[in-house]
């Protein structure tokens, strides 16, 4: 270990990253209001000397973005501070038990970017200016939605690399699933419901149109690479009557190599089909979000310098995939190298049992540190 990362280490504090992650798990940063994470933020990193530039997104959004050592950043540290809304706002807040902190956000990835954060003032506490690596830190807003935020940061920068702190069980990630969500509006002929034969029910076409895509290979969850879930279902809301619509979301998640616009013919093609079987079938069929996925393989100066800090630090050195979807789609779009790694796991991830290990927060921080040095070198 080089004696500059042995001062960043010693740098690294505990109680501070213990007390940093607690405050963030309190404060509730849905979405679309993210402003009190990005004000609890400035002020522990301009605490700690940095120079913190708001980045507008929209009107009372933006992004934080700090940078040292000099030139342009070779390698950013890209934490979300927004979540999914609470199921129940009054348990989601933070409990820690036996070195297990539990609250909405705390997998994902509230404990990636405390991680980062603490990773930034190590790095400024133990290391002159004229020593620091050339890397940046980016807090974003908005990639539990559309991921607004890093686009915001796309239109200006592309760094060559950047490590986004999604939960991944601290495992690298340098391959990453696509996204396609899909939307399926089936319509009806409104009766009062007392007189079904009267009208013609978006639901019943709905539940005939979702068994017909389920018994497609493309949805075989024991054959198929492809990774469904049915979201969400709502119909017109009128009351005491047969509806006449009726909307389903469908989240689709594509293995790398599996192309976005395939499958959505495919989809298609299997929808077409079902006019054959259901009676007077009326659907829309949409894909409004599509990413594709990638593989960055495992022969990149990063992986290398992962291979040497697992080394350093007793961890066993496990790559995979990351299974769902992030802003990481997008920044390789851009062109961009993005790894994911994080503490925290997508088992609990937006469930009420979103769980985080301290002590796997606390080796993010030390992984994070080592990159930042070793991989700017």
């Amino acid at each position: 270990m080089t004696s500059d990362l042995k001062r960043v280490e010693r740098a690294i504090y505990p109680a501070r990253l213990r007390k940093t992650l607690l405050d963030l798990l309190d404060i509730y940063s849905p979405s679309g209001k993210e402003e009190d994470m990005q004000l609890y933020l400035t002020e522990i990193l301009e605490r700690g000397g940095a120079v913190v530039k708001r980045q507008e997104v929209e009107e009372e959004r933006y992004n934080l973005l700090v940078t040292m050592g000099k030139g342009e950043p070779l390698l950013y540290l890209v934490g979300h501070v927004d979540t999914i809304p609470a199921w129940d706002l009054e348990s989601s807040g933070p409990n820690e038990e036996n070195g297990i902190f539990y609250g909405l956000g705390s997998a994902d990835m509230k404990g990636g970017c405390a991680a980062m954060v603490e990773t930034w003032l190590a790095l400024s506490e133990a290391l002159p200016s004229a020593e620091r690596p050339p890397v940046g830190l980016l807090l974003v807003v908005g990639e539990e939605e559309n991921g607004d935020g890093s686009a915001a940061f796309l239109e200006s920068r592309r760094p060559p690399w950047v490590i986004i702190g999604e939960p991944t069980g601290l495992a690298p990630c340098f391959a990453h699933y696509g996204y396609l969500e899909a939307s399926f509006i089936t319509s009806g002929l409104r009766s009062h419901s007392s007189l079904p034969e009267l009208g013609h029910n978006a639901v019943e076409s709905m539940l005939r149109l979702l068994l017909h895509l389920g018994k497609n290979a493309l949805f075989n969850r024991e054959e198929s690479d492809i990774v469904y879930s049915i979201r969400e279902m709502s119909s017109s809301p009128a009351g005491f009557v047969v509806p006449d619509r009726c909307e389903t979301w469908i989240d689709l998640h594509l293995p790398p190599g599996r192309e976005p616009e395939i499958v959505q013919e495919a989809i298609r093609r299997i929808v077409a089909e079902a006019h054959r079987y259901i009676p007077d079938l009326v659907v829309e069929v949409n894909f409004d979000f599509t990413f594709g996925g990638y593989d960055l393989g495992s022969e990149n100066r990063m992986a290398s310098c992962l291979k040497e800090i697992y080394a350093e630090l007793n961890l066993p050195f496990r790559l995979d995939s990351f299974r769902s979807h992030s802003d990481g789609n997008l920044f390789f779009a851009a062109g961009t190298n993005p790894l994911i790694l994080g503490p925290g796991s997508l088992e609990t991830a937006h469930t009420p049992d979103e769980q985080v290990l301290f002590e796997d927060v606390l080796t993010a921080a030390r992984i994070y540190a080592a990159l930042c040095l070793k991989f700017s070198a």
